[in-house]
């Protein structure tokens, strides 16, 4: 499943948040999102799911647009993964990841068998069995995150919308949450992922596009378009980029890299 962004303007009534944002993703790659807070990352993902109408261009899904897609095809066509969050209510986990098939249902239906069989197919995919009679308030930043990815899988999407999934999780359950990631693109799912951290556009993206105030800062592979010049422009920080000597096995030819900041004898940071 294609999903191609054609001259994008997208904002509110008609104030221009980003202008002028092109890019195309095939099946099976990551588009790793990267810029400072209030560039545009949540209103370009509001835009592509459908929340907000684009002000000018368009969103091509497999050549179709989706301007005037009703809600239930948007769902249907493309799963949203929030970061990490808190609910009011003790649903179990089971109960979670079943309203991922709500797109699937009609008015006041009920789950079927087919979609308690897809919601456990979710569970399997992401190996999380172990949570399925939990309760989601009672579970840690990492289970909760893996759960809200499972719910948007039970959605059967072609395509899936990330924002920050890592956010506020821990080492570990940062490197769970996207080995995962890493998995269901090979699986054939197109991913879009924002971040604040430039090493996990290294290590688990194909692409990485970069905003900054008012539209679009770089566009490539990680390694072409995260650099040092760039790093310091876009986030007004010195930092270093290494080498690992480790090849990667989610980029063709490619040498893994990796960001280090680099201390300030005149800020003290």
């Amino acid at each position: 499943m294609s999903l191609e962004l054609k001259a994008l303007k997208c904002g509110y009534g008609q104030k221009a948040v980003l202008s002028d944002i092109s890019f195309s993703l095939e099946a099976g790659e990551v588009l790793c999102v990267l810029g400072p807070n209030g560039t545009g990352k949540t209103t370009l993902f509001k835009t592509i799911l459908g929340l907000l109408k684009p002000l000018e261009g368009k969103i091509l899904v497999d050549g179709q647009n989706s301007a005037n897609w009703s809600r239930s095809k948007m769902a249907q066509m493309i799963g949203y993964i929030p970061q990490a969050q808190n609910t009011s209510f003790p649903f179990g986990v089971m109960d979670m990841i079943l309203m991922g098939r709500t797109a699937h249902l009609g008015n006041f239906a009920s789950p079927t068998k087919q979609d308690r069989r897809i919601a456990k197919q979710a569970i399997d995919t992401l190996g999380i069995s172990y949570l399925e009679s939990r309760i989601f308030t009672e579970l840690s930043g990492g289970e909760k995150q893996l759960v809200l990815i499972a719910r948007a899988l039970a959605q059967e999407p072609k395509i899936l919308v990330m924002d920050e999934p890592t956010s506020a999780l821990d080492f570990g359950n940062q490197l769970k949450v996207l080995t995962q990631v890493r998995q269901l693109a090979s699986d054939g799912l197109t991913i879009i992922m924002a971040s604040h951290v430039p090493d996990h556009a290294f290590f688990y993206a194909t692409k990485v596009m970069l905003l900054s105030q008012g539209g679009l800062f770089g566009l490539g592979r990680a390694q072409d378009v995260i650099t040092e010049k760039g790093l310091r422009e876009l986030y007004g920080v010195n930092v270093k980029i290494i080498q690992t000597g480790i090849k990667s096995d989610f980029q063709e030819d490619s040498e893994v890299r990796m960001c280090v900041p680099l201390q300030s004898s005149k800020t003290g940071v």
